[in-house]
């Protein structure tokens, strides 16, 4: 838990090892296999190590977009689920299919006295999930998403 109470400003969190490290790591991977198959080229030497060390890195940099996008879809998915509970338990209706996951991923942060309302309006107006969170006057706090 946060020690500094969540709101729009600063609910978006950064994993320094991955946001920061492995980003950087895996963008130095690229570029040096990119300028060591140049040199290759240019040298006239074998290619085949530097268009491997290319393949590699790539490889790689496909298994660190899956590893972030996979978590991300199940939370996404945990989160539908348990804002369309709480939208039943508070209106006795199931969340409108207008809304998209992005939507109500925002709107997971709106307090049960507007949620209602809020998810009527996002839905009638097609708020952007940014638009939701601006929208929101009493934060709920979610402190378990990266």
């Amino acid at each position: 838990m946060s020690q500094q109470s969540q709101n729009y400003q600063n609910h978006r969190r950064i994993h320094p090892l991955f946001h920061v490290l492995l980003t950087l790591l895996t963008a130095g991977l690229f570029i040096s296999a990119v300028v060591e198959l140049v040199r290759s080229l240019k040298a006239g030497n074998q290619v085949f190590p530097a268009v491997l060390f290319l393949i590699i890195s790539i490889m790689f940099i496909v298994i660190f977009l899956v590893v972030r996008s996979y978590p991300l879809k199940a939370q996404d998915r945990a989160i539908r689920a348990e804002e369309n509970l709480r939208h039943y338990v508070l209106t006795q209706k199931l969340l409108d299919p207008r809304l998209s996951v992005k939507q109500i991923v925002a709107l997971r942060f709106a307090s049960d006295d507007e949620f209602p309302s809020l998810c009527q309006k996002a839905a009638a107006d097609q708020l952007s999930p940014d638009a939701i969170k601006k929208s929101i006057q009493k934060w709920r706090a979610d402190d378990y998403r990266i």
